[in-house]
């Protein structure tokens, strides 16, 4: 089971490499090896995905290791799907080294397979910890495109380039989708708290940070829609916001412990 996590990471790696090197060459040939490769590796992601779910007997999202996992496979997903809508190859060369980097992290975690705890067996828990994966994942693709954007501003593009709108816009649409899963997932964290701990909010560090990332992404989508904010500014938004958003996965777990620490 475990030769299929380090063969997909490797797989992500190389297909990250070769998307790189095809843009940066304008080798189609390479980018499309670098798609094929991430496919057969998102393969191999899935198959010890539902390997461990089976060994586990629930959702591998318990923990940090199983969340990280689930975190880099919905990145992949999701830029799939936006690959195939828009047929544009800056989606790949955002959501490539964002997936690879987020199970690198992963690699890093305690791998055992551990029972469930107590206040994690309930109805809420795909809901929650499911939105929130595909939520962080929106928030790294979109801040894959804040670096792409701003890379591409140094080397001289113009913003009023029809790549560099499409590019800031789809990081817009992006940061849309994470702050609505964002948004479920601290209304269904506050349901189930409220079940497991008779409270609905306790400030607890994580659901303190999570209440700050998704503040941060209201002001982001405020600036946008309200003074039209878009560009350079945006750009640089979209990467402090992931900041956070890696704060509250991973820092928070590891600095400020509290009832989430079971998610280490």
């Amino acid at each position: 089971m475990n030769l299929l996590f380090f063969a997909a990471l490797i797989g992500y790696f190389a297909a990250a490499v070769l998307q790189f090197a095809g843009s940066s060459m304008k080798k189609e040939g390479l980018r499309k090896t670098a798609r094929v490769l991430l496919a057969v590796s998102f393969g191999l992601h899935t198959a010890f995905s539902v390997w461990r779910g089976i060994e586990a007997r629930r959702v591998p999202l318990a923990n940090q290791f199983e969340f990280a996992s689930g975190f880099a496979w919905a990145t992949v997903i999701i830029g799939f799907v936006l690959y195939r809508r828009l047929k544009q190859e800056w989606v790949m060369t955002a959501a490539m080294p964002m997936a690879f980097l987020i199970l690198s992290y992963a690699a890093f975690q305690p791998m055992e397979i551990k029972d469930i705890m107590p206040a994690l067996r309930s109805t809420w828990f795909v809901l929650h910890i499911g939105s929130a994966a595909f939520s962080y994942a929106a928030f790294a693709i979109a801040g894959g495109l804040g670096v792409s954007y701003l890379a591409q501003l140094k080397k001289g593009r113009s913003e009023d380039d029809v790549k560099m709108k499409q590019m800031d816009y789809m990081g817009y649409r992006l940061i849309c989708l994470g702050f609505l899963l964002l948004t479920v997932v601290i209304f269904s964290g506050a349901i189930w708290a409220e079940q497991a701990w008779s409270s609905w909010w306790s400030w607890d560090p994580k659901e303190t940070w999570a209440l700050i990332t998704w503040i941060f992404y209201a002001v982001y989508l405020h600036q946008r829609m309200r003074l039209k904010w878009q560009g350079r500014r945006m750009a640089w938004l979209a990467i402090i916001a992931l900041i956070l958003v890696i704060f509250t996965f991973a820092g928070v777990n590891l600095l400020l412990p509290g009832l989430h620490s079971y998610a280490v």
